[in-house]
């Protein structure tokens, strides 16, 4: 649930430039992100488009959020044209820096993978070898929504994680590390 305040575009730059600093494999940066800001100059109406590409329960909340973006990864290497397996973990690690970086800024970030990748590259004509993995919707967090029950209560849950025994291993699989 986002609060119905702007995000500076200096701390979109910010975010941006985190992710830009991201390592990848062999340098080769196959992470590329579509950007739409919920105000009057969104004159192409990328905001809106990328809300289009959503799952249902997602369009729900993030239309709240002021700031949408697609995350997209390029398969190929530009100097061979050989398939790039690290692409979509380089994308990963790109968001995971603009997460930092948004959080430092008190942003909240909340990545989606419950979007339809085909329409969303038809829509903004993604070309081929470059694939949409998720969506993240960008803003100030806000507990006084007036959003639904049901979505309150699943956004104000606790956040729960697996110990490290369950996967952090030694000597084999299935093994904890004593850390």
């Amino acid at each position: 649930m986002f609060a119905p305040r702007p995000v500076p575009e200096h701390d979109l730059a910010a975010m941006f430039e985190a992710a830009r600093w991201a390592p990848s494999s062999f340098n080769e940066q196959p992470r590329r992100y579509i950007v739409g800001v919920a105000d009057a100059a969104d004159h192409d109406d990328t905001h809106a488009r990328i809300l289009a590409t959503l799952f249902e329960g997602n369009q729900i909340w993030a239309r709240h959020a002021p700031v949408l973006a697609l995350g997209i990864a390029v398969h190929t290497f530009a100097t061979s044209g050989k398939t790039n397996k690290a692409a979509v973990h380089d994308l990963g690690l790109a968001s995971a820096h603009l997460v930092v970086e948004a959080t430092v800024r008190g942003l909240s970030v909340h990545q989606m993978i419950g979007l339809d990748p085909v329409s969303a590259a038809e829509a903004f004509a993604v070309p081929d070898g470059a694939e949409v993995v998720t969506a993240l919707a960008i803003g100030y967090a806000d507990e006084h929504t007036d959003a639904a029950p049901e979505l309150r209560k699943r956004e104000s849950k606790p956040r729960t994680r697996q110990s490290t025994d369950e996967f952090v291993f030694a000597g084999r699989y299935g093994q904890a590390a004593s850390l």
